[in-house]
């Protein structure tokens, strides 16, 4: 299973096209604009979520509200692209495209690479393709691998760790359910309501000196069967594809699994989840340290995995830069901002690594139909448990 995205930020639509998903899976329209709305949410957004109100298109590879086999077209309308036709479209007006152009590149930004890269000396041609809005495709795609996952069982939350200095406690537990609605309910999907007040006053004091703020959050997958991945080839492993996935979306710069970076700190004791059997759930782990990964394949355990995002480099205090045509410094321009995407950044953690799970399970069972996925599923679970 894979997919493409394309479009830009100011153009006339993203389009997704999902190829390898099995015939017969029930598809819902609403479960991906419910997920497209989830990424608008969160306190500390900009004033483009008040423009746009994403929804899917349909254009192929779904019939009486299930898939075909045939790959699935999905496209998301850019509402603003009226006003940016005459210098986003395929014949732009070449005085008001001028106007536009950018050659004052961005700190923090891809700007400057991807022109130096690709020979831009219009900047827009990179940051309208760089820009955070390709991930409302990244959901969709997300949320459209859900969709395979809730067939099997098999459900995805997420919730907010940290924003700035204010940070929560590790969970003991996983319930997907119980995370998912309570961190729905907070405006920064964070599940503690004391580290919740602090996080909105510190995202008020960051907007007021006119700064941005990053942080921490954490995704669970509950239910999984015993073996995606493998530990045979290194690009196959899939909590490394998990953490690629992660680190993939814009602004984050680092993922761990389980208690990651903590497992240096402490001793082999301390880390490591020890066996246990029982005949109810079979083969099963004492803790969850590892989250739910030994050897690049699942244990069965619930998949627990953080993503760093950095804070957003567009800031009200620009910072300085220099202009690719005069070499002069300057204070980096603002364009349209958040200074907090951190809870909306959970929502797209939340789906690229559905998507990564799905695709392992679609690599590991039997998929031409959804029937036959799930019957693999189940018998890839019992035998588990009565290995």
């Amino acid at each position: 299973m894979r997919y493409l995205t394309a479009g830009e930020s100011h153009g006339p639509q993203l389009t997704l096209i999902v190829e390898g998903l099995p015939s017969r899976l029930p598809f819902s329209k609403e479960k991906v604009d419910e997920q497209l709305a989830r990424r608008q949410k969160g306190y500390g957004r900009g004033r483009r979520m008040k423009i746009e109100s994403d929804e899917i298109r349909i254009l192929s590879g779904v019939r009486f509200g299930r898939t075909t086999g045939a790959p699935v077209a999905l496209s998301i309308e850019n509402k603003d692209w009226n006003k940016w036709s005459d210098v986003m479209g395929v014949h732009p007006d070449r005085e008001k495209a001028a106007k536009r152009r950018v050659s004052r590149p961005r700190p923090g930004h891809a700007d400057l690479n991807g022109a130096i890269k690709y020979h831009h000396r219009d900047m827009r041609d990179v940051l309208e393709r760089s820009s955070a809005r390709e991930t409302a495709a990244r959901t969709a795609a997300g949320a459209v691998a859900r969709q395979l996952l809730e067939y099997c069982g098999i459900r995805v939350a997420g919730h907010v760790v940290r924003i700035g200095s204010v940070g929560t406690r590790r969970l003991e537990e996983w319930k997907a359910e119980e995370i998912a609605k309570k961190s729905e309910e907070s405006p920064v999907r964070c599940l503690d309501p004391e580290a919740e007040k602090a996080m909105i006053q510190r995202i008020d004091e960051a907007k007021q000196e006119g700064d941005s703020l990053g942080g921490v959050v954490e995704v669970i997958v509950e239910n999984v069967p015993v073996g995606l991945g493998s530990h045979v080839h290194w690009d196959r492993k899939l909590d490394a594809r998990i953490a690629q996935a992660i680190v993939s979306i814009n602004a984050f710069k680092g993922a761990e699994i389980g208690i990651g970076f903590e497992a240096g700190e402490r001793k082999g004791s301390e880390v490591h989840d020890e066996i246990l059997w029982s005949e109810e759930k079979g083969f099963h782990r004492a803790t969850n340290r590892l989250g739910g990964f030994e050897g690049g394949m699942t244990t069965g355990e619930p998949i627990v995995v953080r993503g760093v995002m950095k804070p957003i480099p567009t800031l009200y205090k620009p910072l300085k830069s220099v202009d690719i045509d005069t070499k002069a410094p300057f204070e980096a321009s603002i364009e349209r901002s958040d200074n907090c995407a951190v809870p909306a950044a959970s929502v797209v953690a939340e789906n690229v690594v559905a998507w990564e799970v799905a695709r392992a399970l679609l690599e590991t069972f039997t998929a031409d139909t959804a029937e036959n996925l799930l019957r693999e599923v189940n018998r890839r679970r019992e035998e588990a448990r009565n290995f």
